[in-house]
């Protein structure tokens, strides 16, 4: 985990919520470790890695994960339509939120983070492509960034920092 607190923007997201369809900003995860993670449904490693192995540390904190959300920001919305994405957050944890935007909140989004990515749509001689980086920010209830990583598999990482916020 590197210490990212007042050099990285708080929470700022204006997207649509999978699980229940509702629209959500960063006011609606006040009060909540919110974990920001951009990703895609259909990435065949890294993300569902990434997302068990935040689940698993959720799993850990026990009734503590109640005040925590994943925030799994789709970077590819013409596939990750809202069912989609809702059924592939229940897959992991029900405090994982899958959320969706338009093509230009989710580079607005990304530009803050400074996350990058691509979608490179199939054609007659490329399949289709998505690539993404790999960052994990955690915020603390107020919203303001803490931590980020690129490291998912230390789970004794991720229960330090998930502890630090809730305390």
């Amino acid at each position: 985990m590197t210490d990212i607190k007042g050099i990285m923007p708080g929470l700022s997201i204006s997207m649509t919520r999978a699980n229940d369809g509702k629209a959500v900003t960063a006011k609606d995860y006040r009060g909540k470790i919110a974990v920001l993670y951009f990703g895609y449904t259909h990435c065949p490693d890294v993300c569902p890695t990434t997302l068990s192995n935040l689940s698993l540390a959720l799993n850990a904190l026990g009734d503590d994960a109640k005040h925590v959300r994943v925030l799994f920001v789709s970077v590819d919305p013409d596939r990750d339509t809202l069912p989609v994405l809702k059924s592939y957050a229940e897959a992991f944890a029900p405090e994982v939120d899958g959320l969706r935007g338009t093509a230009n909140q989710i580079a607005d989004l990304a530009r803050r983070y400074r996350i990058a990515y691509s979608v490179t749509p199939a054609s007659a001689t490329h399949a289709y492509e998505v690539t993404h980086s790999n960052s994990i920010f955690f915020f603390d209830g107020e919203g303001r960034a803490r931590f980020v990583t690129m490291h998912s598999d230390d789970q004794a990482a991720l229960l330090k920092a998930f502890r630090y916020l809730l305390n």
